[in-house]
């Protein structure tokens, strides 16, 4: 078993951030028993090859590439080297056409597919920040099958060997519609920072753009300034 899912893996039909097929459905395809199947999977989550999730099932991981991050990082790592645990609760992940303004921001047509993710970020279970994130279809075209309650955006990166070069943020001050704050536990008159985000790859091509609006009260920033 564990080499027939590890081919699988290789050849691409069990997919990098994707759950594989639950051990009964395993056993059944393959007519063999689930304890099979079990040591089999149990074989690749020590080699590190999938991963797994109590509740949810077995994902396949991929390969990560190493990267600086002192200039560049994700949320979870930013959270983790705090010593705080990270986690989400996303709330849209949805397909939709460019339009106007996200071809202009992404160089792609107005009917091309971008991928909107909004979520609300945790540190230590206590709300953070409401993020929203836009990313071109051709990026990363499985991320409609990938679950990211269990991978961070930066992990799908690297599984997908997708390489961010440099970003460009802006900051500002903003506040919620009452139905968003909520999910923030403040009331929509609470000043907010919103971080405005645009990442590009080694082309020069931006390849996610994303606004967050982050509690002042659960931030701590600090900007190097050198002669």
């Amino acid at each position: 078993m564990r080499e027939i899912i590890r081919t699988k893996i290789e050849d691409g039909d069990f997919l990098p951030g994707t759950a594989i097929p639950t051990e009964h459905e395993l056993a059944e395809t393959y007519g063999i028993n689930r304890l099979t199947v079990r040591s089999g999977i149990t074989a690749l989550v020590n080699e590190g090859l999938l991963k797994r999730i109590q509740g949810k099932g077995v994902y396949v991981l991929g390969e990560k590439n190493e990267q600086d991050l002192e200039t560049l990082e994700g949320f979870s790592q930013m959270v983790r080297k705090k010593n705080a645990e990270p986690s989400f609760h996303i709330l849209t992940k949805s397909s939709r056409n460019a339009e106007h303004k996200f071809s202009k921001i992404f160089g792609i047509d107005p009917d091309d597919k971008i991928f909107y993710i909004k979520r609300v970020d945790y540190i230590d279970k206590e709300p953070y920040s409401l993020e929203e994130i836009y990313i071109p279809h051709y990026v990363v075209p499985e991320l409609e099958e990938i679950d990211l309650t269990v991978f961070s955006i930066f992990e799908i990166y690297d599984f997908y060997h997708i390489k961010m070069s440099y970003s460009q943020q802006t900051l500002d001050l903003s506040q919620l519609d009452q139905s968003d704050a909520r999910f923030l536990d403040i009331d929509a008159s609470t000043p907010l920072l919103l971080f405005t985000n645009k990442s590009y790859n080694e082309s020069e091509k931006v390849i996610e753009y994303s606004r967050s609006y982050t509690r002042p009260d659960k931030a701590n920033y600090k900007v190097h300034f050198k002669r």
